[in-house]
């Protein structure tokens, strides 16, 4: 079954709603606009439940079917938040708010839920429960595990959950996932260094931070190179060093900030052992100390097979078979659906948004074109999951 007609029908105004998100983006937890506008619309589409607040600013809607069915409950989520870049696409809906873009497409990915929603609650043509999860703070301070620890699992109780996210270079109108790993785990990496200051004249008389953590920036990449197996991934990245004031003196400390990614939870326990051992031995090579703080982030990304599969087949009925990539590359970038899907089986997936510019880049802009798949990949995911 194609696109639904009455989702092809009303796809203008679903954009409609996409770049008025746009217009006012908002940050993290901090979604006073969006939230409402999200649970504004849910309560004018007739949903059983709409309730706010959960995970801080969170909003999940309750549809039920026209009959109880198996009792089965099915959850969708969408994230809400934007991204602190200011906004060089120039569109006459640019964002207003200075400084803040929705430059991951995240208006797109909630017009779209919210789309589903209103044909849902509309037909309700199927058995069972739909809760339709709108998150905040995607972007770095895990929402998705702000609204698990609200309860969201055990107050609705989804037995299987779905997420997707657009993803420029897959061409409009398909989609892509894979079973298993299919994003990064991503955690920071702060470390400290203390070295002795000095005249910059008389090196011999300090221990330079600065060279040593050149060196442990240099040292850091030997534990990819050399104890991650070469079939594995992982990255390690030092993105940030920050010593000194003026040209003459030889500073007392240095800090680095980075990043880890890995694709399997034993290469990211093996990362947490190794980098501070290698940290700390380099800096004591120099006469220095130094103390890495390993600070969890977001958990590998793991596409339940069954679960992945099924998706698959809904997205082959939407775009056809030949417009599904069922083995797509595990990307390094990370996702915090990945708490969901580490308390409940379901699958993660990306749906085309064409030649578009990268995500979080200052050009960005989600494809309106993608709409009626990927409002149409929900409903029937529902509908199919949950037949009457």
């Amino acid at each position: 079954m194609p696109v639904l007609n009455r989702i092809a029908d009303t796809a203008a105004e679903i954009a409609a709603w996409r770049r008025d998100l746009h217009q006012f983006p908002e940050l993290m937890f901090d979604l006073p606009r969006t939230s409402g506008f999200v649970a504004d619309k849910l309560r004018s589409f007739g949903c059983d439940e709409v309730v706010t607040g959960i995970g801080r600013s969170g909003v999940v809607a309750v549809i039920r079917g026209r009959s109880p069915g198996k009792g089965q409950v099915i959850g969708l989520r969408a994230d809400m938040d934007a991204l602190p870049i200011l906004e060089e696409t120039g569109l006459p809906y640019a964002s207003q708010n200075a400084g803040q873009m929705h430059a991951c497409g995240h208006d797109g990915h909630t017009a779209m839920l919210l789309g589903a929603a209103r044909h849902l609650a509309e037909t309700r043509a199927f058995a069972g429960t739909a809760i339709l999860i709108f998150q905040p703070a995607e972007e770095g301070e895990g929402g998705a595990r702000a609204m698990i620890e609200d309860g969201l699992l055990e107050r609705f109780a989804p037995q299987e959950i779905y997420g997707m996210h657009n993803q420029p270079g897959i061409p409009l109108g398909q989609f892509a996932l894979r079973p298993g790993a299919i994003m990064a785990s991503t955690d920071r990496l702060e470390i400290f260094i203390d070295g002795r200051g000095a005249h910059a004249a008389k090196p011999h008389q300090g221990v330079d931070p600065v060279l040593v953590g050149s060196a442990i920036v240099m040292g850091l990449q030997q534990v990819v190179a050399r104890n991650v197996d070469p079939l594995e991934s992982a990255v390690v990245s030092i993105t940030m060093f920050h010593a000194g004031a003026v040209e003459n003196v030889i500073p007392q400390t240095a800090q680095l900030t980075g990043t880890a990614r890995t694709l399997k939870p034993e290469v990211r326990k093996m990362l947490q052992a190794r980098l501070p051992a290698i940290v700390e031995g380099i800096a004591a090579a120099y006469g220095a100390t130094a103390k890495l703080n390993w600070v969890d982030g977001y958990p590998v990304t793991v596409n339940h097979a069954e679960q992945a599969a099924f998706a698959a087949r809904i997205a082959a009925e939407v775009a056809g078979t030949d417009k599904v990539d069922t083995n797509v590359p595990p990307m390094m970038g990370a996702e915090d659906f990945s708490f969901m899907l580490e308390a409940r089986p379901g699958a993660f997936i990306f749906v085309g948004n064409g030649p578009s510019a990268g995500l979080h880049n200052p050009r960005y802009n989600f494809n309106d074109e993608a709409i009626p798949f990927g409002t149409s990949y929900w409903v029937r995911l529902v509908e199919t999951a949950m037949p009457l």
